[in-house]
């Protein structure tokens, strides 16, 4: 089955203030953007609710984070349901800077993806190795081992609402990009993990995004990979050539 190319923008703590927010969301507003393109943009939880006031229609709003409670005494968190209440689609969950900076867990990104998923969100999923681990040959043991968590905890229905982010840490701003090959081989292995443990159905229409460096130069080689659905963008979704990649597959 065809499945839709899907471009996010991790926006991560940028930009500093609400003018360059402003400034932002006006250039992709005016952008003449693929329409068969899916685009999820995930400004800092400060900026979520006047950007999806100010953001064009067609664009998705993400949040970069959520917690597995309703409610509660949580200091610093948004709950699932305040997001789904506030009209915000997605969240991105498991992104290597939680899981290294933050120290959270495969367990705790499973446990946040069950509480999003229950609670009418749509959930970014990222996966991938550090440098170390993919010399030692462990690429698909580590992005098995982050999957298995949310497989234990989900139904095969639940994964209409997922959306998969390969991203190997070892090249998430620092220039240094996978090659086309080995993006496809990550994303293979992927969608082979999940036909054996969940449903060949679901491995085969699981959108499965590239994240690590990606920009206007290489996004276009890396689009024509069969099992490479999108990206999830960091430092490029704040720049213009933003555009260039969600138009990675426009003719």
């Amino acid at each position: 089955m065809a499945r839709q190319f899907f471009v996010g923008g991790n926006f991560k703590l940028n930009p500093a203030t609400l003018s360059a927010k402003d400034s932002l969301i006006d250039s992709l507003n005016k952008a003449d953007l693929d329409p068969s393109a899916e685009v999820v943009i995930a400004p800092p939880a400060l900026y979520l609710l006047p950007v999806l006031s100010s953001v064009r229609k067609d664009i998705k709003v993400a949040a970069q984070n959520c917690y597995f409670k309703e409610s509660g005494a949580f200091t610093g968190e948004i709950s699932p349901k305040q997001l789904v209440d506030a009209g915000i689609p997605y969240v991105i969950l498991g992104h290597s800077e939680r899981r290294t900076l933050f120290h959270e867990t495969s367990a705790l990104v499973a446990t946040k993806t069950r509480a999003a998923i229950d609670a009418g969100l749509k959930v970014i999923l990222c996966i991938g190795e550090t440098l170390e681990q993919r010399e030692a040959g462990k690429t698909a043991e580590v992005c098995e081992e982050q999957l298995k968590a949310v497989v234990d905890v989900t139904k095969d229905a639940d994964w209409s609402k997922i959306v998969i982010a390969y991203e190997p840490v070892w090249a998430i701003g620092t220039g240094k990009v996978a090659t086309s090959a080995q993006a496809q081989q990550a994303h293979a292995d992927v969608r082979a993990y999940l036909a054996k443990v969940v449903s060949p159905a679901v491995a085969n229409s699981v959108q499965i995004l590239y994240g690590g460096s990606v920009t206007a130069a290489n996004c276009k080689e890396l689009a024509t990979q069969q099992d490479v659905d999108g990206f999830l963008v960091g430092g490029a979704s704040l720049k213009p050539e933003f555009a260039d990649i969600i138009n990675a597959r426009k003719a």
